[in-house]
């Protein structure tokens, strides 16, 4: 620190010396509930810096994220809070996520992320039907130019597109057969190329 800063560090020390010693004259008479005011304020201080430092560590409890290892081919997803296995992908370049369902057959897209992959959902031809829990849905067939899964680029992948409402995306068995080896043990979802 140079002359400057040490003279301003000086200054604020007296300073907050100075009103520290007023606060407790104004109220010496209270001084016990003072100081219990003063050790709840505290007490809350060091729980938010102590919330701040392991926040990482709280995030990961409590929405976990999926871990590559591209020399290992492996894609290890854990069980979110809700039961399901959230995997995040890449169409065409364009972040999609998706739920595993075993029950779906193929690779089901939303509207939205269709249009994120650069389909357009108004011109595509819906033939397809599929029965859903909420009753019959059309469906469009199409082609992904490319499909990421951690170190696992697919081409030319078919999947279709869900003219109806759907919260997220589905990665169904016709894309998970592509993977060699395909595990759930210990909240664990293991993809292995």
């Amino acid at each position: 620190m140079d002359g400057f800063d040490t003279g301003r560090l000086i200054y604020l020390i007296i300073l907050g010396l100075m009103v520290c010693t007023w606060f407790f004259a104004q109220n010496r008479l209270s001084t016990n509930k003072l100081l219990q005011q003063a050790t709840v304020w505290g007490l809350i201080f060091l729980g938010v810096l102590a919330a701040y430092g392991l926040w990482d560590d709280i995030r990961q409890t409590v929405r976990p994220q999926q871990a590559v290892f591209a020399e290992q081919g492996k894609v290890v997803v854990p069980r979110s809070p809700d039961g399901h296995y959230h995997i995040a992908a890449e169409i065409n370049g364009a972040p999609v996520n998706f739920v595993l369902d075993t029950g779906a057959t193929m690779l089901v897209l939303t509207r939205r992320d269709a249009t994120a992959a650069g389909l357009d959902p108004d011109r595509l031809n819906y033939i397809g039907r599929a029965m859903t829990a909420n009753g019959e849905v059309r469906t469009a067939p199409v082609r992904l130019e490319t499909l990421t899964l951690g170190p696992a680029t697919d081409t030319n992948v078919p999947a279709v597109v869900n003219s109806g409402e759907m919260s997220q995306s589905l990665m169904g068995m016709t894309y998970l057969q592509r993977w060699g080896k395909i595990e759930i043990a210990g909240g664990e979802l293991t993809l292995t190329r």
